[in-house]
Parts: C-alpha cells; structure tokens; sequence
C-alpha cells in the first residue's frame, strides 16, 4: 500500500494559509488512502470515489495534487509488481522451456526458430544491460554520497 499520507493545513506567524502532506494518523490520511486501494481496484474514477466514501469531484481534485498522484503511483507500481512477480513464479520457467524446445526443434518451421532464438538472445541482452545499468547507479549514489558535505572528503 502507499504511504500513509494526509492533508495538514497550518497558519504561520504571518496568516497564510499552507497545506501540506504528512505522515499517518487521522481519517483524512485514511480517507486518502481508501481512495487510492479503491482507484487499484475499481473500474473508473466515479466507482473508486464511491467505494472510498468521497465523492467523484473529490478524488478528481485529490488526482491533481502531486503528493497523491505520488502516492497513487507507487501503489500503482507496487499493485503491478506483485502482478509480475506472481506471472513470473507461474511462466517464467514455462516460457524458457517453450522458447528452448522451439528452438531446437528441427520439425520446428526454421522461422518459428529463429524467431525463438532472437527472444532468447533479447532476453539475455536485456538483462545485462540490467545489470549494467544497476551497477552504474549504485556507483554514482555511492560517489554522491561520498561527496556530499560533512562526510570528511
């Protein structure tokens, strides 16, 4: 699920009034929350609005702040990658096994062949390219923090 957001406003010294997103606690973060499970799980805005308990104006306003629209993306991304992840358990061994007996199988049209054989070499591409990419990124988060201020460098 998605952090624990809510909507705070406060009053400064000088009057303004500013709004700001804040940590778990009260029933507008909750109701935040039920919104963004209800917009994963139903079909459009009006029904996610209504298995929220808020109405559809509501949730569209909330749509437009990004803190929600963060919110909602990272609940998105993680609703998916359980999905993936579930797939993956289920196939991924099975789609390599097709792929593989494809392949090699010489009553196999020669095109069905080579057509198995370029997903096998893509996959593999892709996947140190991956792993490339990740290297990288953890090289320079890692040369980042280690020239940051106060770090005696």
């Amino acid at each position: 699920m998605a952090k624990n957001w809510r909507w705070h406003t406060k009053r400064p010294a000088d009057g303004a009034r500013r709004s700001q997103w804040v940590g778990h606690g009260q029933k507008f973060g909750r109701k935040k929350e039920e919104a963004i499970a209800a917009l994963l799980t139903q079909r459009n805005i009006e029904e996610a609005a209504k298995a929220a308990g808020i109405g559809a104006n509501t949730l569209l306003r909330w749509l437009k702040v990004p803190e929600f629209q963060a919110a909602y993306r990272e609940a998105r991304r993680a609703a998916f990658g359980q999905a993936v992840a579930r797939l993956q358990q289920g196939t991924a061994a099975a789609a390599a096994t097709t792929l593989l007996k494809t392949m090699v199988d010489a009553a196999t049209p020669a095109s069905v062949r080579v057509r198995a054989a370029e997903a096998i070499f893509n996959h593999a591409a892709k996947a140190i390219e991956i792993e490339d990419i990740e290297a990288r990124v953890s090289e320079l988060e890692r040369s980042l923090a280690e020239s940051k201020p106060g770090r005696g460098v």
